[in-house]
């Protein structure tokens, strides 16, 4: 089968640009004729404050990759289209509703001429706007058939759409490895990692009032970039008296200093209010270590309560700190760090490949 993947790849960072990159692999692996359509420039930077691309690639580029998109060229979104149009199969990667009016010009210069599948890593942003649903709806309606991340979302899609809406589990897609410094040894650091943007929705506020709460002994270490820069989350520290506790790394984290900043750490924090699917527990599990997080979207079901990890309520400082409490508790840390295995990740990535190609 012809299939052209059109979304985010190296050298953009981020689980976006992973996935789309490891999905091509993965197809072309099963025998398939595949090509990235990707972009020279996906937002502009008033949309996207961030870093959004890096020097070095964090995983294998996939070699067939176009980097003709840019945001502000419509001409080339009808111009790729027009291209797409001897495919089999068209699958647009849809992280934000942002991608959108790109992804209407391609279906439109692909003119129905092949079949076109929506992958929704988020049907709508957690933190919405008012144009977000009209535009969800416009791609939607235009496709032939979407493919979400749990049944959730796939709900959510279904008040968007009458296109059939299929649910397949997200696969790991992880950075690629580098060795840790120092092995981690079976001690207790007493500290606490939260990775990764940081956005309000994901609920670092909830961690640190909980931290403040919580074991005193324990340590926090911040590291990602900040949405929305980080001078309320330095004031919030502020007023908490957690100064000496919490060590902020605001910034991208490349790859390679990834495994060090996990081997310093007890357990991974997931505190999120909402979520869809997580790589992070993945990530955690990989690099040995439990995982802390509230029963929202794929948590409850990657993190075994009391196994390999601990689970909380959302948006409940109560209910985080005396997950933290139990975590400390003598034994804990090391009782649970020994059940951690990294997961395989074969069969979840044949039961998606196979769910995309049906739906």
């Amino acid at each position: 089968m012809r299939i052209a993947i059109v979304g985010p790849a190296f050298p953009y960072k981020g689980g976006g640009a992973h996935h789309t990159t490891e999905l091509a692999h993965r197809l072309a692996g099963a025998g398939h004729d595949v090509v990235i359509e990707s972009w020279r420039a996906q937002y502009p930077s008033f949309l996207y404050p961030g870093q959004q691309t890096i020097d070095a690639p964090e995983g294998e580029p996939f070699p067939r990759t176009r980097r003709d998109l840019a945001w502000y060229r419509p001409d080339g979104w009808l111009r790729t289209g027009r291209r797409l149009r001897s495919a089999d199969l068209v699958v647009l990667a849809v992280l934000t509703p942002v991608q959108v009016p790109s992804y209407l010009g391609i279906l439109r210069g692909v003119g129905g001429r092949a079949r076109a599948v929506a992958l929704c890593h988020n049907v709508l942003p957690h933190e919405r706007k008012p144009y977000d649903v009209p535009l969800m709806k416009a791609l939607l309606r235009r496709v032939d058939a979407v493919l979400t991340h749990s049944a959730q979302q796939a709900e959510l899609a279904r008040t968007l759409t009458a296109r059939p809406v299929t649910v397949a589990e997200m696969p790991p897609h992880l950075p690629a490895r580098a060795p840790a410094k120092a092995g981690r040894g079976e001690g207790v650091r007493n500290r606490l990692l939260f990775f990764g943007i940081v956005r309000p929705y994901k609920g670092l506020d909830v961690l640190l009032r909980a931290l403040a709460a919580g074991p005193p002994e324990v340590r926090l270490t911040v590291a990602g970039e900040f949405w929305g820069g980080v001078d309320d989350t330095r004031a919030l520290i502020a007023s908490l008296g957690l100064e000496e506790r919490v060590d902020l790394r605001p910034g991208y984290v490349p790859a390679a200093e990834v495994p060090a900043l996990f081997a310093e750490a007890d357990a991974l924090v997931l505190p999120y209010r909402s979520a869809t699917a997580s790589q992070n527990v993945w990530m955690a599990h990989e690099h040995g270590i439990p995982v802390i997080a509230t029963r929202v979207g794929s948590f409850p079901e990657q993190v075994a309560d009391g196994v390999d990890g601990l689970l909380c309520d959302p948006d409940d400082v109560a209910s985080l700190t005396e997950a933290l409490n139990r975590f400390y508790a003598p034994g804990e840390p090391q009782r649970l760090r020994a059940a951690v295995r990294p997961v395989d990740d074969a069969p979840l990535w044949d039961a998606y490949v196979k769910s995309l190609l049906a739906g």
